[in-house]
């Protein structure tokens, strides 16, 4: 059974739209991307944003050793409180999972550092910040594990205050996670798309009192498209294949590259996909849609992999995910449903 071609533009066409999709950016800055997704489906939109929510890898402060703390607030408060603290993301595809490295704990090649140390000494309350925090050791680059700081003081977010005589001394170890596995590694604070801004599909029920036209402000987007024609019939089979997103970022990766990084994890995912089909049919490895990283061909480095519940065979370790390691495991390790990367069905 053929499962696909070699012809990217012909794997990501529809059955029903007969084009490949398109892209336009409308607008572009360091906290919010608006682009126009047209000729695909409303799955596959869905599909985009909800990748793009929870399963691009960035880095978030994981483990806290905390050696002082006279403050007001807990320790496991102010765990989740750094927890929560966007960082820097630039390079983390070069950070090992702390699941896939050697080291017994967390190294330099899988995690960041960062130090906290500050003393209140004068008579007045002191604020200590997301400034505060210092990276030690050696890093990837520059920027990676620093925290976002984008206020117009170069402060950053609160941490914590201390009174006078308290003080906080701690140490922060950075890994790399996704979303969907804790909140902490979301890239973005808020994505959503629209479509048909003339409501032509009838999809929204507008409440009004006498003219819904004037009570109900039309969508930035009402001059992308041509407004109804009232003389035509009414289409009920007709499906949206145009979409407005807007993608907001939380600190870590710029707006732009959330979009093209989710479009990066789709193609991984399809192509792990096209490889177990083919690969149970017998046919060795992966024919249809291989991601840009994958190296092509016979299906090296598919082998060890993420055993689904069905047994079903995939070369000699059952159905397998392109991510290797053994036993049900993540692209980036264990899963949040069960131990060891055990799924729980």
């Amino acid at each position: 059974m053929d499962y696909g071609t070699t012809n990217p533009d012909e794997v990501i066409k529809h059955a029903r739209i007969d084009k490949t999709p398109t892209v336009k950016i409308s607008h572009s800055d360091a906290l919010r991307c608006k682009f126009e997704l047209k000729d695909t489906t409303m799955d596959f939109a869905n599909t985009l944003r909800r990748v793009m929510l929870a399963e691009i890898p960035t880095i978030a402060i994981d483990l806290v050793q905390i050696e002082e703390n006279s403050s007001v607030l807990a320790d496991e408060f102010i765990a989740h409180r750094l927890g929560l603290i966007p960082l820097n993301a630039e390079g983390v595809k070069k950070l090992k999972s702390s699941r896939d490295c050697d080291c017994d704990e967390y190294c330099d090649q899988c995690s960041v550092t960062l130090t906290l140390h500050a003393k209140c000494t004068g008579e007045e309350n002191m604020q200590v910040v997301a400034r505060d925090l210092v990276p030690a050791g050696d890093r990837l680059n520059d920027h990676i594990g620093t925290p976002v700081i984008t206020d117009a003081d170069g402060q950053g977010p609160l941490i914590l205050k201390l009174r006078p005589g308290q003080e906080i001394k701690l140490t922060c170890i950075a890994k790399k996670g996704i979303a969907k596995e804790h909140a902490k590694w979301a890239p973005s604070a808020a994505i959503g798309y629209e479509y048909d801004p003339h409501n032509k599909f009838h999809h929204l029920d507008m409440w009004y009192e006498e003219d819904p036209k004037k009570e109900w402000p039309p969508s930035d987007y009402a001059t992308w498209e041509d407004p109804p024609d009232e003389t035509q019939p009414f289409q009920f089979d007709a499906e949206p294949t145009t979409f407005y997103f807007n993608v907001e970022t939380a600190g870590p990766l710029a707006p732009e590259t959330i979009a093209t990084e989710a479009m990066e994890v789709m193609m991984m995912k399809l192509a792990g996909l096209v490889n177990e089909l083919t690969a149970g049919e017998g046919g060795g490895g992966a024919n249809g849609l291989q991601s840009p990283g994958f190296g092509g061909g016979g299906g090296d480095g598919w082998q060890d992999g993420y055993t689904t519940p069905s047994g079903f065979g995939a070369g000699g370790g059952g159905n397998q995910s392109s991510w290797g390691g053994g036993g049900g495991v993540t692209p980036y390790g264990t899963t949040p449903y069960g131990a060891s990367g055990v799924p729980s069905w």
